[in-house]
């Protein structure tokens, strides 16, 4: 956020602060829900084969724990992306 936003903000009165902290948080659960929903439906759709038992063999165990642990780096990565972006420090890729 750049700095006259900010100033804008501290000149708000404490009700709306208030009320704008309630919503930024609200969308952040609602984005981490959308994540998780997002990781468990490709990894899902990825990973699980059949339904032949009730719980997973180990060819598809492993499959979610490579596919989990690649989409959270991934998702890690981009959010530092953006904050070297927001802060004006960005590097070029290579």
């Amino acid at each position: 956020m750049d700095k006259s936003m900010m100033g804008d903000i501290d000149a708000m009165p404490e009700e709306d602060k208030m009320r704008m902290s309630t919503m930024i948080d609200q969308l952040q659960v609602r984005d981490s829900l959308r994540m998780y929903n997002s990781l468990v439906e490709r990894c899902f759709v990825d990973c699980v084969d059949t339904f032949r038992r009730k719980s997973l063999d180990k060819q598809e165990e492993s499959c979610i724990r490579r596919c989990a642990e690649k989409f959270l780096k991934h998702s890690m990565r981009v959010g530092m992306r953006f904050a070297e972006l927001n802060q004006g420090t960005a590097t070029p890729d290579t």
